[in-house]
C-alpha cells in the first residue's frame, strides 16, 4: 500500500497536467468573450464544427451573441459574428494578429511544404507584379489561348454538328478551366519533344486531362490533410496523390517546359535564392497550382449553372457578350481566326462582373483566420472592448455573417445577377444593415494581409470561360427543372462549395 499511493498520486498529477494543457481547466477571465470548451478535453467542439460549421456556429451565436471563444481541435478560437466588428479583424497590426503563422502551419498540413517564414512577402509581391497590371494581361493573353484550343477541339460546325453534344456541367467546367490554367502558369510541351506544333499541342491536351483527374483525386482529401482522421489505407491514397504532384511540378520537369508564366519562374527563382532544398521547392509549385486553380473550376461550373438556371440572367449576360464582341469589331466564323479576348473587352462588362460577385457570395465560404501573438485587447466599433489571449485564434466566416444575411442582402440564397450592379453600370457597393453602411458586404477573397492577391486573373479567368462559351455555343440544362445540387459541408471553409452532385448540360457550335 505505501508503494501504491505514490504511483496513484503520480497518476493523478499526470492527468491533472494532462488536462490543464489541453484546456481542460480553462476559465473565462475578465473583458474576455463567453467560453465554450465542450466537453472533451483538447477536442472540444471539434467533430460538430467538423460535421456541419454552420449549424455548430448559429448554436453558438444563438448561445453567447456575436463574440465567443470555443475549443477546437487544441485551438481556442474566437469568432466575430457581427460585420460592424469585422474592422477590427482586419486592421489590427501584424505584430498582435498574425495571419502567417496559421498559414504556415495550414500549409504545411495540406501540401507538405516546410515555410521558412520568409516566402509570404516574396510570393505577394510577385504575384502583384505578375497577377495584376501588365503581367495580368501577359496571363490573360495565355489564357485565351489556352482556353479556345480546349473549348473547339474536335468541334465542327453547326452546318455539321447538328445534334447536341452531351456532358455534365461541373466537370466539363472544371476540367477546361483547370487544365487551360495549369498550361497558361506551368507551360506548355516542349515544341523540341514532340516534332510538330500539332504533336505538341496534343499531348499539352492528353496530359493536361490526365493531370486534371489526378488534381481532383488530390483535392478530394483537402479537408482530410486540414483535419486528420484519414485510415490508413485512404492516407496512403491521399499522400501518393499529393507525391505525385511533387514529382509532376518538380523544377526538372518545368526545366523541359515552354511558355512556364513569369510568375512562376519569378517565385522559383527566388525562392532557390532563399537557399531553399529542392524537393521543397517542387512542394511549393503544388501550393501555387492549388491556390491559383481549386477554386476557379467550382466557381465556374456554379456561374454558368446559375445563369443556366435564370432565363434573364443569359439574356443580359448573353447580350452584354455579343455587344462587346461586335463593338471589338470581330465575328466567329468557322475556319477564322480565333477570338482576340483582351483585358480591355473584359473591363466593359458590368452585368457578367455582377454575376460573378453574385456567384461568389453564394457559394465562397473561406474561414479568415489570424494568430494571437500576445494578450492584447481588441477594439471594436460599437466601443467595446475584447480581450484575447496569447496562443489564441480569431476568425471571421464571411458567408455566414453577412453573405447571406437577409437584411444585407434581401432574398440572400436567391442568385440575382444584377445584385452589385447600378442602373447606370458603376458597381454597386452601398449595402446596409440596421441602417448602417456596411463596409465588408462580400468576401470571397478575404480581406487585408490574406486577400488573395490572384483575384484578378481568377476574375478574368471566369469570366474568359463564359464569354468565349457563349460566343461559340449554344448550351442547355438537359433536365432544367432539376433542383440547384445541394452542397459538400466538407469543403466549407475551404473556399468554394463543390456540389453534391453534377448537372447533365448539353451544347453544340452557334457558328
Amino acid at each position: 500500500m505505501t508503494l501504491l499511493l505514490p504511483i496513484l498520486l503520480g497518476l493523478l498529477a499526470f492527468l491533472i497536467g494532462g488536462l490543464y494543457l489541453l484546456g481542460g481547466f480553462r476559465q473565462r477571465q475578465p473583458g474576455e468573450p463567453p467560453l465554450d470548451r465542450g466537453l472533451i478535453p483538447w477536442l472540444g467542439h471539434g467533430l460538430e464544427y467538423r460535421k456541419d460549421k454552420m449549424k455548430f456556429l448559429e448554436r453558438m451565436r444563438q448561445k453567447h451573441g456575436n463574440v465567443f471563444t470555443v475549443q477546437l481541435g487544441g485551438y481556442f478560437i474566437t469568432f466575430l459574428m457581427d460585420p460592424f466588428l469585422f474592422g477590427a479583424f482586419v486592421k489590427e497590426n501584424r505584430e498582435r494578429l498574425d495571419f502567417n503563422k496559421y498559414a504556415i502551419q495550414l500549409v504545411h498540413q495540406l501540401f507538405g511544404y516546410k515555410s521558412s517564414g520568409n516566402e509570404r512577402q516574396m510570393i505577394t509581391k510577385s504575384s502583384h507584379n505578375h497577377l495584376m497590371g501588365p503581367g495580368l494581361e501577359i496571363l490573360t493573353l495565355s489564357m485565351m489561348t489556352n482556353l479556345q484550343s480546349l473549348l473547339l477541339k474536335n468541334v465542327v460546325p453547326s452546318s455539321v454538328q447538328k445534334t447536341w453534344i452531351e456532358d455534365n456541367l461541373y466537370n466539363y467546367s472544371y476540367n477546361i478551366i483547370f487544365r487551360a490554367g495549369y498550361l497558361s502558369l506551368f507551360g506548355n510541351v516542349s515544341h523540341r519533344s514532340e516534332g510538330s506544333l500539332e504533336k505538341d499541342k496534343e499531348k499539352d491536351i492528353s496530359e493536361s486531362e490526365a493531370l486534371y483527374y489526378k488534381f481532383c483525386t488530390f483535392d478530394r482529401f483537402i479537408p482530410n490533410f486540414a483535419f486528420g482522421g484519414l485510415k490508413r489505407e485512404k492516407k496512403r491514397e491521399a499522400e501518393t496523390a499529393r507525391a505525385f504532384f511533387w514529382n509532376a511540378l518538380s523544377i526538372q520537369k518545368l526545366k523541359t517546359r515552354d511558355n512556364v508564366s513569369k510568375w512562376v519562374c519569378d517565385v522559383h527563382q527566388a525562392i532557390m535564392e532563399m537557399g531553399i532544398n529542392e524537393s521543397m521547392v517542387d512542394r511549393l509549385m503544388l501550393v501555387l497550382l492549388w491556390v491559383s486553380q481549386a477554386n476557379t473550376g467550382p466557381t465556374a461550373f456554379w456561374l454558368l449553372l446559375f445563369i443556366m438556371k435564370h432565363p434573364e440572367a443569359m439574356a443580359a449576360v448573353k447580350g452584354e457578350v455579343d455587344k462587346v464582341l461586335k463593338e471589338s469589331g470581330q465575328k466567329v466564323l468557322h475556319g477564322g481566326p480565333l477570338i482576340d479576348l483582351t483585358c480591355e473587352m473584359l473591363k466593359k462588362m458590368p452585368i457578367l462582373d455582377s454575376a460573378v460577385d453574385e456567384t461568389l457570395r453564394l457559394t465562397a465560404t473561406p474561414t479568415l483566420i489570424r494568430a494571437v501573438n500576445q494578450d492584447m485587447t481588441l477594439n471594436m466599433a460599437d466601443g467595446c472592448k475584447c480581450v484575447l489571449r496569447k496562443g489564441d485564434r480569431l476568425a471571421l466566416f464571411p458567408y455566414m455573417v453577412v453573405q447571406t444575411d437577409p437584411e444585407i442582402h434581401p432574398d440572400p440564397h436567391s442568385f440575382k445577377y444584377d445584385r452589385f450592379f447600378n442602373p447606370d453600370g458603376s458597381k454597386k457597393t452601398d449595402f446596409y444593415k440596421a441602417g448602417k453602411k456596411v463596409k465588408y458586404y462580400n468576401m470571397p477573397w478575404g480581406a487585408g494581409v490574406s486577400m488573395c492577391p490572384g483575384r484578378f486573373f481568377a476574375n478574368n479567368e471566369l469570366k474568359q470561360f463564359i464569354f468565349l462559351t457563349l460566343v461559340y455555343f449554344e448550351i442547355e440544362l438537359k433536365n432544367p427543372h432539376d433542383e440547384v445540387p445541394d452542397t459538400d459541408l466538407n469543403r466549407k471553409g475551404f473556399g468554394v462549395n463543390h456540389p453534391l452532385k453534377d448537372m447533365p448540360f448539353r451544347y453544340r457550335p452557334r457558328f
